[in-house]
């Protein structure tokens, strides 16, 4: 029967494999790429479907047709749901069989299709809000579509302004809770405060809580809660976030009950946390709890070449001109020899002004300028006060904040000392601008 199949097979162009018994069928799929699986449902040692319930959690791309009798055709449609593709009865006709294997081949053929197209449309359109075409960010697309399915925890590392948001926001929409809530917390804020956002609490529990509050882990149940900062947590929040994540379950501030939560936690940071495990400033049993599947983001100084693909992106985003304004070879070797110390936050706030000063179809190199005033003016000239407006002034504060911020490492404590203000007035800048935590 064998050789007969073969024969028959091979006079059609197939390259055909056989085996007298399952294991070495198993053996043969595992050490060689096969696009299609003939078996007989009766066999000795291992029958048809014992052979297909070993081959398809290896190979579940695989198509399997069962051959059966006529008094196992009941067997044969158990198969089916078990996953063979098809089944072919006895006697079997040359006709019919060389049919089947054909469309069993053509199916193998477009689901592999149609897996490489969905993966390409993954790490391109899916990825909306992040730019990138270089090796090291496609790279990181790969990564999020494999771990993206899972519930495991996930850690972002990368500088200040690198957009680690803009990746939880994929991970999260690209995940089986992409339904469910998407809620970003900034845990760079007062334990006590903290602790409250994100447990919530009781009516009077403390001065000010005139009634209950909802905490951000029961608001993200179904969901994801994006811890950001989380390097800047206090040892003794960061015990009470790591009994909670271990536990599946929190406890409102003056409350003595506790209740399941059902989140998936990504947390970002800026810092190095295995120098701050060294420094005694973090746990490490926590690092291990949040560093189940660690993604470190590129600064934009290690990937330029997006740095024109981004130019392009934030120029469309900001200019009121159709078509937008272009940028000359000269203008882009500025950006390119540039360092961006602020990365991908400081290229969008300079394109930003840029497109508001670019009159023309072309971005000239005074508007990209580096210097510390955020509107230079060429010797001699000044800024028409029409420009000086309510918008132009947001601006300015904008991109002095970033510089600050960048100057100060994403450390908001610090960059408030710079820009000469309180930190609850730099948290407000931030929200009023619109600028990433």
């Amino acid at each position: 029967m064998l050789l007969l199949f073969k024969e028959i097979l091979e006079k059609e162009g197939y390259k055909v494999l056989t085996s007298l018994d399952g294991n070495t069928a198993i053996r043969i799929a595992s050490e060689q790429p096969i696009d299609l699986i003939v078996s007989d449902l009766s066999m000795p040692e291992m029958d048809g479907i014992e052979l297909l319930g070993r081959i398809k959690p290896a190979h579940p791309d695989i198509p399997f047709i069962i051959l059966t009798g006529f008094g196992t055709i009941e067997t044969a449609v158990k198969a089916m749901k078990l996953g063979a593709y098809d089944y072919i009865t006895k006697p079997i006709h040359r006709d019919h069989l060389l049919v089947t294997v054909k469309k069993a081949i053509e199916y193998r053929r477009l689901t592999l299709e149609v897996r490489r197209l969905k993966e390409d449309a993954f790490e391109t359109a899916s990825f909306d809000n992040i730019i990138g075409k270089s090796k090291r960010m496609h790279e990181i697309f790969r990564l999020i579509r494999r771990i993206a399915d899972s519930n495991s925890t996930i850690l972002l590392q990368g500088e200040s302004g690198t957009g680690k948001e803009l990746f939880a926001r994929a991970i999260h929409y690209h995940s089986p809770r992409k339904n469910g809530p998407f809620i970003p917390v900034d845990c760079a804020i007062p334990e006590t405060l903290l602790e409250s956002e994100l447990f919530g609490h009781k009516r009077g529990a403390f001065t000010g809580a005139v009634k209950a509050k909802k905490g951000l882990f029961e608001e993200a149940s179904g969901g994801t809660l994006f811890l950001d900062e989380v390097g800047d947590m206090s040892l003794n929040f960061q015990a009470k976030l790591l009994r909670a994540i271990q536990e599946g379950e929190v406890r409102p501030v003056g409350s003595g009950e506790t209740f399941k939560v059902d989140v998936r936690i990504v947390a970002a940071t800026n810092k190095n946390l295995k120098d701050q495990i060294e420094k005694r400033n973090f746990r490490e049993d926590l690092y291990y709890r949040l560093a189940v599947a660690p993604i470190t983001i590129p600064p934009l100084r290690e990937r330029k070449e997006d740095i024109p693909l981004l130019s392009k992106y934030f120029l469309e985003k900001y200019s009121k001109k159709k078509p937008p304004p272009r940028l000359t070879p000269e203008v882009l070797g500025i950006l390119m020899n540039h360092s961006w110390p602020g990365n991908v936050r400081e290229l969008e706030n300079l394109m930003e002004r840029a497109a508001l000063l670019c009159e023309g179809a072309e971005i000239e190199p005074s508007h990209v300028s580096f210097e510390t005033d955020a509107f230079p003016s060429p010797p001699g000239e000044t800024i028409p006060l029409k420009k000086v407006t309510e918008k132009t002034i947001k601006i300015i504060e904008k991109e002095k904040i970033v510089q600050a911020l960048a100057a100060a490492g994403g450390n908001k404590t610090q960059a408030a000392k710079i820009l000469g203000i309180s930190r609850g007035t730099l948290y407000n800048k931030l929200r009023e601008l619109g600028i990433e935590s």
